[in-house]
């Protein structure tokens, strides 16, 4: 008999990239085991861009801290947990750390409804040459069916969400393409972000579905918009070679208290969407007949936001892509964070920039994590 995941999800505000105070703070209370921690998504306060160091910053942090629960080096730890540092928390958004804990446990004798899983999965590393091309499509869908079984969700249709941390192109990685005679999607270093994002999401895409393979190419990346994923949430940045995949979905193989569900905002200020989501779930909790009924919790709101790439928002002009001072992802962090906290009451908010085939052009998937 399969035995049965419990996934237990804490949002920890962080003062600083570092600050891991509020998670000693729950494990020292003995709401956390570290033991336990099989993902770390964390919005960090840098400017999301190629030289944020913030992200490596709050990875190393974990590790250190993780490697001394788990008995192996920070570089172990890495590979054990998946780490998933988002930077920038432009606007309204407060820097935190959502921690992602699961235990196996014996199936109930009574069977209950599908419940939050979790499944994760790392693709091996790149070579330069690779990122934003057919062979980071296909090890990310690769990467992503080994997270679902290990979650044991049973179909697609009950993946909600899935993060993916990759990586970027930097000036040396280039220039070692160039010695080995190789070519690069792209020499621009922060362009390569979005290849490496657009990429990965065609790979969630493939994995799930959503595209078939004689439709994807090399030359399809950053170019076919209307070939994407709605439920692919991909974050670029220096800290690593590889991806990191994390499966959020639903699993009649779980014994969690909470669920998932997910919508797409179809542009930066699609709040309806959004709305209409929440409300669904608050509603049928009211609707609850039991003796004792719980309030409806939101743990959390993942989220990606994007610029429109056609320059315009419901046939208005937006100028975030004309901005030379401020790069237009973390122009869209602040706008979507903004119609996010307007909707929750709450600014610890999982957004991230960058939507390229996550989600149709300009809008993005946005995923609630909740209970009661």
């Amino acid at each position: 008999m399969t035995a049965h995941q419990i996934v237990r999800v804490h949002r920890v505000l962080a003062q600083s990239p570092s600050d891991l105070s509020g998670v000693k703070a729950l494990v020292e209370q003995g709401l956390l085991n570290p033991k336990d921690i099989v993902a770390v998504m964390g919005k960090t306060e840098g400017n999301g861009c190629v030289n944020d160091h913030t992200r490596h910053f709050a990875s190393m942090a974990w590790c250190h801290y993780l490697s001394a629960h788990l008995n192996c080096t920070p570089e172990q730890a890495h590979d054990q947990v998946a780490l998933v540092m988002s930077g920038g928390t432009e606007g309204v958004l407060s820097p935190h750390f959502t921690v992602f804990s699961r235990q196996w446990v014996e199936p109930p004798a009574k069977r209950k409804e599908a419940r939050l899983a979790i499944g994760v999965a790392q693709t091996r590393a790149f070579e330069p040459w690779e990122m934003g091309r057919m062979a980071q499509i296909e090890e990310t869908a690769q990467a992503v069916r080994m997270a679902m079984r290990e979650a044991h969700i049973a179909s697609s249709e009950d993946v909600h969400f899935v993060q993916i941390k990759c990586p970027l192109l930097t000036m040396e990685k280039i220039q070692a393409a160039q010695k080995a005679s190789q070519s690069v999607v792209t020499h621009e270093t922060y362009e390569s972000m979005a290849y490496s994002r657009g990429a990965s999401a065609l790979g969630v895409a493939l994995a799930l579905g959503e595209v078939h393979a004689d439709q994807l190419g090399d030359q399809v990346v950053l170019r076919d918009m209307h070939l994407f994923s709605s439920r692919a949430s991909v974050s670029a940045g220096i800290e690593l070679e590889n991806n990191v995949v994390v499966v959020l979905g639903m699993s009649s193989a779980s014994s969690s208290e909470l669920m998932i569900d997910h919508t797409v905002m179809k542009d930066a200020i699609d709040a309806a969407s959004v709305t209409a989501l929440v409300s669904k779930y608050r509603a049928a909790q009211s609707l609850d007949t039991s003796q004792h009924p719980k309030a409806f919790k939101l743990v959390n709101v993942l989220a990606k936001a994007e610029a429109s790439p056609n320059g315009q928002i419901r046939n208005l002009r937006h100028t975030m892509l004309d901005d030379s001072d401020i790069n237009a992802t973390r122009h869209a962090r602040a706008a979507v964070g903004g119609v996010l906290a307007s909707i929750t009451g709450d600014t610890a908010l999982y957004v991230s920039g960058g939507a390229e085939h996550q989600g149709p052009a300009g809008g993005g998937p946005v995923c609630i994590l909740f209970g009661s």
